[in-house]
């Protein structure tokens, strides 16, 4: 049983399906990194000012001292929310005195894809885990399934083969378990 109902992670929540973001000359993609364990005081300020963003929360389980097991929703990229922001949103966040640094996103489009995949993963369930640092491996895409065409790094851990999307940008990505079947090396 989670403590607390996951909050809002996406403002709009068709803000990563829409391509025409893209070509929007008054907003820009913002990587804003947080003030530690301030991701998610940023986004409800954001939220409460309709101003888009994205920080994706993953759900952990723990187990208390007392035995007891709970569920918290962490963010995926430790201290890093992804701004959609005009001018104005930009200097409004940064009042917040939440953002330590804010960099402007140069390659939107696929900084944009990275951010669907991630999306889609965290959408569907299943069980991922954080990865921290870029892990050497090959290039592959996912042949078929629910996934075909993601391009990512396999990985190894625990004996298991993982799929790695990584965001350069934030030097943090995610992984999922999957068969090797699915895989074909790129």
């Amino acid at each position: 049983m989670p403590i607390l109902k996951k909050e809002i992670d996406i403002f709009p929540n068709n803000l990563l399906d829409n391509e025409a973001l893209l070509g929007d000359i008054v907003r820009t993609w913002y990587a804003a990194y947080t003030v530690s364990r301030q991701e998610k005081k940023l986004m409800r300020s954001l939220l409460e000012w309709n101003s888009p963003f994205y920080g994706p929360l993953m759900p952990q389980r723990r187990r208390a001292p007392t035995g007891r097991i709970y569920t918290s929703f962490a963010p995926v990229f430790t201290s890093y929310v992804f701004l959609f922001s005009t001018e104005d949103e930009r200097v409004k966040a940064l009042k917040t005195n939440c953002i330590t640094q804010l960099h402007p996103i140069e390659a939107a489009a696929p900084f944009l894809i990275d951010l669907q995949r991630i999306h889609g993963l965290l959408s569907t369930g299943i069980s991922l885990t954080r990865e921290a640092k870029m892990v050497v491996g090959s290039p592959a895409r996912i042949r078929s399934g629910p996934f075909a065409g993601y391009e990512g790094t396999v990985i190894r851990r625990q004996g298991k083969t993982r799929f790695l999307i990584w965001i350069e940008f934030v030097g943090q990505g995610v992984s999922v378990e999957i068969d090797e079947g699915l895989l074909v090396s790129l």
